[in-house]
């Protein structure tokens, strides 16, 4: 099933041109940097390239069949995801296996479902597509991104939930933006750049209706002199659905947070303020509740308290609560302490917080009484990932989406005391039944062990001619959590095996995994990687002429250090769209 590297005979050669630098004492001799003026030379090279690659792929016997059983089973599945509840409504974004774009569906309180919006209909050029919605708490009214052609410059539509028109559009930028509805249903703050900079970004006021040219500033650098932003700040204002009080999130990193649904912050600034403040941003008395320093990745509010996931002084986090009229971060009270398992998020449910963990890349949850006492696991039925969850404003009810490698996505609901099974979401043709997946955990050279999900056919023998796939990437702290592939299932019927390194640098264990893997210590995520293969070829999975290695940009760190320090492992190394000079990257 792998063709091997030293099989594949005549490729064009590159020219071969040295230019050395010297960076701080450690000389580097690069052979091909005339490739990055990207001439014509370097186009027939690639060319020649993609012809070679073409002829050799195109005749592999077995490749005609493997295909068309790809697209059979990647044809099967309809793609549910991007949650959320209002009123007696749910929402989804869902994607029909033909579909090129998901579409907005909304199932009423009967399970009556409809498509709201077909982002398709959207006139102009390129093709539309749904970056992100908010309904408005009535229900009545979804906020709707659309961006052209993969832009992500969205502009914001809103759109009417009973008969899906347009009733009017914000024009772009709010790319990596968001939106908060106010109560009334009648108005929101949302975050957008000016002409089209990345510099002094801002949050207004909307009200429906009126021309979005007079919106009203409500965060801004210089606005309020209690809030400090530098011109790469991206001011954020969430307005909690219950209570007296609004919040002012704070983005200073590369990563984005999401603050309508308070997961996914990277290390930002917060700031709380009664939302009576509304009415003269300029003179909002905003306080100060967490700096950039204090490590808050996620929160959740109830009518009065503030709940925040920090990993200051816990690397793997911990919960903490402050009442919003007193937000003395000093003075705190901690909810979940810090453990082995890594907080990811929580969301606020009747009286109940609900916890989401990760553990070794797998999905827990918990919940503990918002009055105090001791966290509470909710057992999931499989080992997998919460892709997903979302709560309803108005009452104790909450929904995941949960799924595993071997295991279709399903729906659970969450009453504020257990969970229940609703269903698949939607039903999978596909039958994953032979199929297994196991974490091993593999002794790096330094004795760390290192997470490893192995998946395959139930009856593989371990005779170490299997032809394997080893993936990973190890960076900026992402985690690689379960995923239900149902084309994969052409790999593990023809005995391959397909194994994630679940390696130092990505988020396995939390902010610790992350710095263990970065900055000087960025070799560990390289060894880790060579590491996980030689623990393959030792336990029978495979051998190095069955092995492939696989990684998507930062993923190529990990393969192409491994491939150029042990070649002989490999019979190729498939790179995606990969990072693999870092020191030509603010070039390139």
């Amino acid at each position: 099933m792998i063709m091997q590297m030293r099989d594949i005979t005549g490729p064009p050669i590159a020219r071969v041109d040295v230019v050395r630098d010297v960076h701080h004492g450690i000389t580097l001799d690069d052979a091909y940097r005339w490739m990055e003026a990207d001439g014509e030379e370097f186009h027939r090279w690639l060319d020649g390239q993609a012809r070679h690659a073409r002829e050799h792929l195109d005749a592999l016997p077995h490749r005609s069949g493997l295909l068309t059983r790809i697209r059979e089973l990647g044809s099967a599945l309809t793609r549910y995801f991007g949650l959320a509840m209002a009123a007696d409504r749910v929402f989804a974004l869902v994607r029909e296996p033909d579909a090129r774009v998901p579409v907005l569906t909304v199932t009423e309180a009967d399970g009556a479902s409809r498509v709201l919006f077909d982002p398709g209909t959207v006139p102009g050029d390129g093709h539309h597509a749904i970056d992100w919605y908010v309904p408005s708490p009535d229900g009545r009214r979804v906020a709707c991104a659309v961006s052209a052609s993969g832009s992500e410059d969205s502009s914001i539509h809103v759109i009417d939930a009973d008969s899906g028109a347009i009733r009017e559009t914000i024009p772009p930028t709010t790319r990596f933006a968001f939106l908060s509805w106010l109560e009334d249903s009648r108005s929101f703050v949302y975050h957008r750049y000016v002409e089209q900079r990345r510099l002094d970004s801002r949050s207004f006021l909307h009200r429906l209706g009126a021309d979005p040219a007079q919106d009203t500033v409500v965060l801004a650098r210089g606005l309020n002199p209690h809030i400090e932003l530098t011109p790469q700040d991206r001011p954020f204002l969430v307005v909690p659905p219950h209570g007296e009080w609004m919040l002012a999130i704070i983005s200073h990193g590369a990563l984005s947070p999401w603050p309508w649904t308070g997961e996914q912050l990277s290390d930002c600034t917060v700031y709380v303020a009664p939302r009576a403040g509304l009415a003269d941003p300029a003179a909002c008395p905003w306080r100060l509740v967490a700096g950039a320093a204090d490590g808050v990745t996620a929160f959740a509010t109830s009518h009065d308290t503030l709940y925040l996931v920090s990993h200051r002084d816990a690397p793997r986090s911990r919960v903490l609560a402050v009442p919003l009229a007193v937000p003395d971060l000093s003075r705190a009270r901690v909810v979940v302490p810090a453990g082995e398992r890594v907080v990811e998020t929580v969301r606020v449910v009747g009286d109940r917080l609900l916890v989401r963990d990760l553990d070794g890349g797998v999905s827990r949850v918990r919940h503990v009484p918002l009055s105090g006492g001791e966290p509470a696991d909710l057992p999931l039925p499989v080992d997998g990932a919460i892709l997903e969850w979302t709560t309803h404003p108005e009452r104790p009810e909450a929904l995941l989406l949960v799924a595993g490698w071997t295991d279709a996505p399903r729906l659970y609901r969450y009453d504020g005391e257990t969970l229940q099974d609703t269903g698949p979401a939607p039903r999978s043709p596909v039958d994953f039944g032979d199929v297994q997946a196991r974490t091993l955990h593999v002794p790096a050279r330094d004795g760390t062990p290192i997470p490893l999900t192995v998946i395959h056919h139930k009856d593989l023998e371990l005779d170490g001619d299997n032809p394997a796939v080893l993936t990973g990437e190890g960076s900026y702290g992402i985690i690689d959590l379960p995923e239900f592939r149902p084309e994969m299932l052409a790999w593990y019927e023809r005995g391959g095996v397909y194994a994630v390194a679940h390696l130092r640098g990505g988020g396995a264990y939390g902010r610790e995994w992350h710095e263990a893997g970065r900055g000087e210590r960025k070799e560990a995520t390289i060894t880790d990687f060579i590491d996980c293969a030689e623990h393959l070829i030792a336990l029978g999975y495979t051998r190095p002429g069955r092995l492939a290695g696989e990684g998507v940009s930062a993923g190529g760190i990990p393969t192409g250090g491994a491939l150029v320090r042990r070649p002989e492992l490999w019979a190729a190394m498939v790179m995606h769209v990969p990072t693999v000079n870092a020191t030509r990257t603010e070039f390139t």
